[in-house]
């Protein structure tokens, strides 16, 4: 009997013993990322569903998924507590405050802490932290599931995103297309004489200049005094017309400032590429814009007197890579920042929205900034796809580009419900496109798409700025959507209608 209950002791224990074992939390085993070509079909899919996709929307096992296919840099977008949604009035915040690093502290910290358990050799520096000096997120190298999915669950968190994936869209040939596209700028010599008019003191007006009535608001007003900031692929060095001749001929006492915030290194410690122009497609919307109607018989800007802030954030058009979104975000904080800079142009975007970047927008048109970007200039491979961001958001003016007869969208532009304005910038039957600045030399170089169109609509709003100086950009807007040709009128796919330069200046 005695040995039958301490036999029955020990059984009971040693069940005890096992039932313990069994409740210990296994370590977390990250599961096999879901294939690139999935999230691809993911996001194509939200596009041609609901016109636009955002990462909020997919599970922790996407994201993850998109940071191992990528560079691993997470964005993480961050608020204390006791906020609701600071997207109205993010330029009124201070990240210095001590309840906003207090977040961003603990973020880093427990990040740390869970990587660490699955790995004790992981340091900060091994997470590369990069907290962003004004606006409120952080970047930082993920690769654990478990971080992704802890992040995500915090009221402090506003979004979780891959920084640098890249969507590839499939070609019609079975290929995949490279998004990487716009950077072409040379001599036109092929242009007829009847895309343009020589105008004194020696230069060329392009076509589309009097398709919009800008040569006749030159009458009124040339944009004197006006600040337009330009984020794009930088100014060519070689284009005298942007540099040393910037003031020359009838274009006189402005200014011509150069940045760069596009870093195209890999590495996290590398310097900025600085202001030049690489591609092209920066110097054509400089020259668009803001070229001096100077005495050489290169082509006219329409505000051929209004100073230009150009800021190269991007190496191409398209904001899909991680350095391009940081250095987009950058050049928008800098130009929110300066109180001569009126109006922002960007002729740039991608199919779908980061946050990053929306948080630069909004803290630039927090800071009075009248922001026009480009509904979309692509082939067949996005063509189908409406307004693109940032020219999406409802702190920017969405611009497109038409055809001279009718409302028939450029072969290349984009439409859609988000757009506001229309340029006339295609000619009926040749397709010929407006006149701007080649990368170096006279002899006019020719682009198209709503590229173009948005560089034109950015010019003409400094028109009517300069006639109107002490007016906000609301008003200003209003002047341009007032006689617009559709107005009061609003298309569901070209929103007020072709811009109207004179009537805009005179109204």
């Amino acid at each position: 009997m005695k040995y039958t209950k301490i036999s029955l002791v020990l059984l009971a224990a040693l069940l005890l013993a096992c039932n313990d074992e069994t409740n210990i939390t296994p370590e977390f085993q990250q599961p096999d990322p879901i294939a690139k070509s999935k999230i691809d079909e993911t996001i194509i899919g939200s596009l041609q569903n609901n016109d636009e996709f955002n990462w909020g929307s997919v599970s922790d096992e996407m994201i993850w998924s998109a940071l191992i296919h990528s560079d691993s840099v997470l964005t993480i977008g961050y608020q204390p507590a006791n906020e609701s949604n600071i997207n109205g009035r993010i330029s009124e915040i201070d990240i210095a405050q001590e309840a906003w690093m207090a977040v961003s502290e603990s973020i880093v910290d427990e990040t740390i802490s869970i990587m660490q358990n699955a790995d004790e050799s992981i340091q900060e520096q091994d997470l590369n932290v990069q907290k962003h000096q004004v606006l409120p997120f952080i970047d930082m190298k993920v690769s654990s599931l478990e971080v992704v999915r802890y992040l995500r669950s915090l009221e402090t968190v506003r979004y979780v995103e891959p920084l640098g994936y890249e969507v590839d869209f499939p070609a019609a040939d079975g290929g995949r297309i490279e998004s990487n596209s716009g950077c072409s700028n040379d001599p036109d010599y092929s242009i007829p004489s009847s895309d343009y008019t020589n105008i004194s003191p020696g230069a060329k007006a392009s076509w589309h200049l009097y398709a919009n009535n800008v040569v006749n608001a030159w009458n009124s007003s040339t944009g004197q005094g006006i600040g337009i900031g330009l984020i794009d692929t930088g100014i060519s060095p070689n284009q005298d017309n942007l540099n040393s001749n910037f003031n020359s001929g009838y274009s006189n006492g402005r200014y011509v400032n150069k940045y760069g915030f596009y870093v195209s290194s890999w590495w996290w410690w590398a310097s900025p590429d600085g202001p030049n122009d690489d591609c092209g497609h920066g110097t054509a919307m400089a020259g668009v814009m803001a070229a001096p109607r100077s005495n050489d018989g290169s082509s006219v800007g329409v505000a051929y007197n209004a100073n230009l802030v150009s800021v190269r954030g991007t190496g191409d058009v398209v904001i899909n890579g991680g350095k391009e979104k940081t250095g987009v975000a950058d050049a928008l904080v800098y130009l929110g920042n300066r109180s001569d800079v009126k109006i922002i142009s960007m002729s740039i975007g991608d199919v779908f929205s980061n946050s990053k970047v929306a948080d630069a927008i909004r803290y630039a048109y927090g800071r009075g900034k009248l922001i026009f970007a480009a509904a979309g200039t692509s082939t067949s491979w996005t063509n189908w796809f409406g307004v693109i961001f940032p020219a999406s958001m409802n702190e920017t003016v969405a611009v497109t580009g038409i055809k001279e007869s009718g409302y028939t969208r450029c072969d290349i532009c984009h439409s859609g419900s988000k757009v506001d304005f229309t340029v006339i910038m295609e000619r009926n039957g040749t397709e010929n496109h407006p006149l701007s600045l080649a990368m170096s030399g006279n002899q006019p170089s020719t682009v198209g798409g709503s590229s173009v169109a948005t560089a034109t609509a950015a010019g003409i709003a400094a028109l009517v700025w300069a006639k109107n100086p002490n007016m906000s950009r609301d008003q200003v807007l209003n002047k341009m959507k007032q006689t617009a040709d559709l107005y009061p009128g609003r298309s569901s796919s070209f929103g007020w209608g072709t811009l109207d330069a004179a009537a805009a200046v005179n109204h």
